[in-house]
């Protein structure tokens, strides 16, 4: 295990010990007491979020005393693949199921299935949609990372300074706008964040799109592709940015959706640097590629989300469930998944930018310094 994963594991590990006895672990050497199976489903093997996030959970849940059935999904863009991964652990016994959804409304039918086995369904980071068979939901602050990468992006700019108070620069300044896959609800919501920031500027004239592309829907990124964002950005560059129209900035979502955009705008001859003429590009997940490129002042900011974090509450609420007991919530009214509304535990989110890297994620743990070196 790298030192990342290993001191994601041993966060989730302090909490999990507590719970130790009442799981009907072994306290003295450890060794699982066979207290039940715990299904994890994960959706891709090709995000180093999605790696690091199963092989956490996967280390809390053993330490806690559980066996774990961690699977990826592989992004499959039937949906297919997950919900027969689902029903398999349903049919294997599992006694309680976290699930990151590749498509969140595409497992009804094995949500169904598992409450009518009374297997509790923790939905980690994705909600999962239009089911009543979603027990309970643990992320992080969704609108905020929306304001978060808006406020950066503006920061970048020079519109707002380092407060978040307008600095009187009215610009125009020229943006584009990407948005994440349309089948997961955290897209939706990242956007609602970032449009309500962005918004009272654009009704200024302060900041522009002058592809006019301002919908949700002409800015997906479907299935949080990294090659769709580049291909679309290439094409937004040649339609709209031929005649030698000035890109200032883009608000991206995801680390994967900045990397591509990168690429097109390197590829049409910006940069390399913010400094040479690089727009200002945001992001989230802090993924090591990303954080090197903002070690390289080509991309602008990433909003961090401590997975370790989200992990520990993740296992700290299967273990309540599976004690008898009711999980933490902090929010009993945002969640609503079209048939109910989830009780969710939220976890704060915090914007990286070049100077944040060694104090928020090596200093940390998340990263070596190796790993996030410029070079």
């Amino acid at each position: 295990m790298n030192r990342r994963l290993a001191a994601g594991a041993a966060v989730v590990g302090t909490a999990a010990v507590l719970t130790l006895a009442g799981c009907g672990a072994d306290g003295d050497d450890g060794e699982s007491s066979g207290a039940g199976t715990i299904g994890v489903a994960m959706p891709t093997e090709s995000s180093e979020r999605w790696i690091t996030d199963g092989e956490t959970l996967e280390s809390g849940l053993e330490e806690a005393g559980y066996d774990v059935d961690l699977r990826y999904a592989g992004d499959d863009t039937a949906g297919f693949k997950q919900a027969d991964q689902v029903q398999a652990m349903i049919d294997g016994g599992a006694e309680l199921l976290i699930i990151a959804a590749v498509d969140g409304a595409g497992l009804g039918d094995q949500l169904e299935a598992a409450a009518a086995q009374n297997i509790p369904v923790i939905a980690y980071d994705r909600l999962l949609l239009d089911s009543d068979g979603v027990d309970h939901y643990v992320t992080f602050d969704n609108y905020a990372v929306g304001v978060a990468q808006a406020t950066s992006l503006l920061r970048g700019l020079g519109v707002v300074d380092a407060d978040g108070e307008p600095t009187g620069d009215e610009g125009p300044y020229n943006i584009e706008l990407f948005a994440g896959s349309l089948d997961d609800n955290n897209a939706h919501i990242f956007w609602q964040g970032a449009l309500d920031t962005l918004q009272p500027y654009l009704d200024d004239g302060v900041v522009k799109v002058p592809s006019g592309q301002t919908d949700i829907v002409q800015a997906e990124s479907w299935r949080w592709s990294g090659d769709l964002a580049q291909d679309r950005m290439s094409g937004l560059l040649a339609q709209f940015y031929g005649d030698g129209t000035t890109l200032d900035g883009v608000l991206s979502p995801y680390d994967g959706i900045s990397r591509g955009a990168i690429t097109a705008l390197a590829l049409d001859g910006l940069g390399p640097t913010i400094a040479d003429g690089m727009p200002v590009v945001t992001g989230q997940d802090a993924e090591a590629d990303s954080v090197k490129l903002i070690n390289e002042k080509m991309q602008y900011s990433t909003v961090f989300k401590d997975t370790r974090a989200l992990a520990d509450e993740a296992v700290r609420a299967a273990v309540a469930y599976l004690e008898g007991g009711e999980p933490e919530v902090n929010d009993t009214g945002t969640y609503d998944n079209g048939v109910k509304v989830v009780p969710t535990f939220l976890l704060d989110v915090a914007t990286v930018y070049r100077r944040d890297i060694d104090e928020v994620l090596v200093d940390s743990g998340y990263y070596t310094a190796e790993e996030v070196d410029a070079g």
